[in-house]
């Protein structure tokens, strides 16, 4: 029988989930879990680990992440790595020899990613250096950036039973087509990795550039799509057409608010999740609990989701007080820098949580993939 305490926890994870989008699917399937409440690791925590690597997503299976959330980007032949930034940046990663003598790319970091081979990828560290937003941040010197297919195989090492899901984003400029590559080749060849995985029912496909969304529904209609938008995406600051929304304005939309209009234009698209940022880039103040708080998710803009069908999970939320904000609006899924707090404060609200990964496991397969790492 369970104890008093597990039976109100218990009770309290049926009302929620009876409450939350009508939308909401089974577990076995990406759009979100049924049995738990969908914790991310954004860039597999980013607050505890360096982004988007493979010890970063070890330690967000370990800190019991439901999803882990990542990034993609396209080097110039082909290759679909893991990483978040459109080019090498000095304040993540640091050169440590050409790939060949008298390379006249050579150094790579500075870079964009499309310029650079996968080859020329592998001789960069990107574990060495620890962000300054990030003070405790796990480091780990000579990581290297890894190909989608690479973190896949590392995940299935630590997770054979396949039960943590996905939530992988394109990285093309809207903006500046020259410093990415386009929306065929990022779809087609995002594809592919994903039905070549052992994952491929389990990934949700993000992107600010509603054209990927789009078409990846055209390419495979089963694919579950995130629409993430922000205040800088979804206006302009001279109203003009947005480049993000595949061509939509948010005020062609009935609204009658901005945030109604976000979430209408969203299911417009056909996409399954709606992943708002959490604040506006003009709040004066971080937090909710300070006079002048401007957020971007909204509870009307939750509501509007919900009522066309969307799950919503918002990002990147690194704070409490939003997170018991959200999770009042019966928002699906939290985008989290620090998984690990996030569901914490989850479980103590008697919200079903995904189980952690055994430490043990995950740590021997993560010492496996990165002497693999070392080997090429």
């Amino acid at each position: 029988m369970l104890a008093p305490l597990a039976l109100v926890a218990n009770l309290a994870s049926e009302v929620y989930m009876s409450l939350a989008s009508p939308a909401q699917r089974p577990l076995s399937t990406a759009a979100g879990h049924r049995r738990f409440f969908d914790v991310q690791a954004h860039r597999g925590g980013r607050g505890n680990t360096v982004e988007n690597t493979l010890p970063s997503f070890a330690w967000g299976l370990i800190d019991g992440a439901a999803t882990l959330e990542l990034d993609n980007g396209i080097t110039k032949d082909g290759h679909v790595v893991v990483w978040h930034d459109e080019e090498i940046t000095a304040a993540k990663c640091v050169d440590t020899h050409p790939v060949h003598p008298n390379d006249p790319a050579f150094p790579y970091v500075g870079k964009y990613i499309a310029n650079l081979t996968l080859a020329q990828l592998r001789t960069i560290d990107c574990g060495s250096k620890r962000q300054h937003g990030y003070p405790m941040q796990l480091t780990y010197p000579g990581t290297r950036i890894s190909t989608l297919d690479e973190v896949f195989d590392f995940v299935e090492c630590a997770d054979p039973q396949h039960e943590v899901l996905w939530n992988i984003e394109s990285k093309i400029d809207a903006r500046h087509p020259n410093r990415t590559l386009g929306v065929a080749d990022f779809v087609g060849r995002q594809h592919a990795a994903f039905r070549r995985s052992p994952y491929r029912d389990s990934i949700t496909y993000q992107s600010f550039d509603w054209r990927t969304l789009v078409a990846m529904k055209k390419l495979d209609s089963t694919v579950v799509t995130s629409a993430l938008i922000d205040d800088e995406t979804g206006l302009m600051p001279d109203n003009s057409t947005t480049p993000w929304l595949a061509g939509l304005r948010l005020d062609a939309f009935p609204g009658p608010t901005l945030s109604q209009q976000v979430a209408q234009a969203a299911s417009h698209i056909g996409v399954d999740v709606l992943s708002p940022g959490a604040e506006s880039f003009a709040t004066p103040v971080l937090d909710p609990a300070m006079d002048g708080f401007v957020p971007f998710a909204t509870r009307e803009m939750v509501e509007e989701a919900h009522r066309l069908g969307l799950l919503v999970k918002p990002w990147t939320v690194n704070r409490m007080n939003i997170v018991e904000q959200l999770l009042d609006w019966k928002v699906d899924g939290i985008i989290s820098d620090y998984p690990n707090v996030v569901r914490r404060l989850v479980k103590q609200q008697g919200l079903p949580t995904a189980p952690k990964f055994p430490k043990q496991r995950v740590l021997g397969c993560l010492e496996e993939h990165m002497r693999k790492q070392q080997g090429w």
